[in-house]
């Protein structure tokens, strides 16, 4: 097989000297240059699969090398060599495309394992959004633009932040960056960070040494380490106290972690997603999240789009998941009226995607014969104006409080201002007889 070619820019002999042993034994063959000229040049002459750049060049900054990089008909992996403990140089360079940075003084090892990771990406397939189009559904303009950005930040190890409302399809995409990443052969370790109690997080996160603390019987690996050489997603991060942030962040910066009770760091070697429904700048402003955290972690923003803003995907979305939860009743699929579909239509989906499985499910409960009407989709009463509430939160457990909430007001005025007679307050409330009964029993209103 044709050995791999690196091309290794840097204005000091003595480190191109290094890189290059470095390399050499790894099998690799390699190039050097001294400056972003003899760079690019090099770069128009020769097929290369990996570049190594330092930051401050004779001719200019390796910003600019990382730049004229991303300008080729096929992009190759560049990381970036900084200074130690410039952060915010590594974190530009990776806004800019760079696939991942390395401090001086270097760390071989973790240069080694820079180095391989890059390489499986050389070598993996340029295109995988036909594959993700039928995992994250939808033909509207903004999911194909974010299939094509899932397609991009595979090809990087910068850390994403996924913004986006409950139930969207945050976990999802953070699942798909992994798959089409180099690092897909490994694990994808998700954490739900609000579900943690405080006093384990330490723990859970880094692991713990035997005896370190009371009911410590064992050692035990964290989530850091549970993901070793894959992905992890944190999300809610939201919901991290401060105290752990800051490691968190030290973890993050240094690529590396210390298990409770542990007196030596161990090296790391994960991708980082996380993910919230809430609004992390505010939560900066108001000093609940660490604004040094925020930059590291909001490397690339990736926003998750609302089922709201996204109404021609429904008609899809439906059928997808009404074929899903068919499947394993061996059922025919029901398809929806038109009434129903333009009921779907109509309404705002406060719960997202989630909400929109939870509707059909539901409804295929209850409806009868070939096709879903739109009583047998059981849409919460009164809920036009969810979106403009102040004081609404998206929270799954207040989501669904909050929709019974509104239904049971619904249905009690409309039995109270028509005496009790069932038929007539299904009229009012635009419900069949049937469904009205349902949603009586449901929420226990005699």
């Amino acid at each position: 097989m044709k050995k791999p070619l690196a091309l290794i820019v840097d204005d000091e002999p003595d480190i191109r000297e290094l890189l290059a042993i470095t390399l050499n034994r790894m099998n690799i063959q390699t190039c050097g240059a001294e400056n972003i000229g003899d760079a690019k040049a090099l770069l128009q002459q020769k097929s290369f699969d990996l570049c190594l750049t330092d930051m401050k060049l004779p001719d200019g900054n390796g910003l600019e090398l990382v730049g004229f990089i991303q300008t080729l008909s096929v992009p190759i992996p560049v990381a970036v060599i900084t200074a130690h403990g410039n952060m915010e140089s590594a974190i530009l360079a990776m806004k800019k495309g760079a696939f991942d940075f390395v401090s001086k003084p270097v760390d071989l090892p973790a240069l080694r394992l820079l180095v391989n990771n890059a390489l499986k990406l050389s070598a993996a397939s340029p295109t995988k959004e036909r594959r993700s189009r039928h995992t994250l559904l939808g033909d509207s303009f903004i999911m194909r633009e974010i299939r094509a950005k899932i397609n991009k930040l595979a090809r990087s190890q910068a850390p994403v932040y996924i913004s986006g409302e409950s139930g969207s399809g945050k976990e999802l995409v953070a699942r798909l960056i992994h798959q089409h990443s180099s690092r897909s052969d490994h694990a994808f370790v998700a954490i739900n960070c609000g579900a943690i109690p405080q006093e384990l997080m330490e723990s859970e996160f880094f692991g713990h040494k035997k005896g370190s603390f009371t009911g410590a019987v064992s050692d035990k690996k964290g989530l850091f380490q549970a993901a070793e050489g894959g992905t992890l997603f944190l999300d809610e991060i939201a919901d991290l106290p401060l105290s752990l942030q800051v490691k968190l962040l030290r973890a993050i910066q240094e690529k590396k972690i210390r298990p409770v009770g542990e007196q030596q760091e161990i090296p790391v070697d994960i991708r980082l997603l996380s993910a919230t429904h809430k609004n992390l700048n505010d939560m900066v402003r108001d000093g609940s999240f660490r604004q040094d955290l925020y930059y590291r972690i909001n490397v690339i923003d990736l926003h998750v789009p609302p089922l709201r803003e996204r109404l021609g995907d429904i008609p899809l979305l439906t059928e997808h998941i009404l074929a899903k939860l068919t499947a394993a009743d061996k059922q025919d699929q029901p398809a929806l009226s038109a009434a129903a579909a333009a009921a779907l239509q109509r309404y705002h989906f406060p719960g997202n995607v989630r909400e929109l499985e939870n509707i059909l499910e539901r409804a295929l409960a209850l409806y009868d014969g070939n096709r879903i009407e739109s009583d047998d989709l059981s849409l919460p009463v009164g809920t036009h104006d969810l979106t403009k509430s102040q004081d609404f939160d998206l929270a799954l457990g207040s989501l669904e409080e909050h929709l019974e909430k509104i239904e049971r007001k619904a249905l009690s005025v409309a039995l109270e201002e028509n005496q009790g007679n069932k038929t007539a307050a299904a009229k009012q409330l635009g419900l069949s007889f049937r469904s009205l009964c349902y949603r009586l029993n449901k929420l226990d209103i005699g």
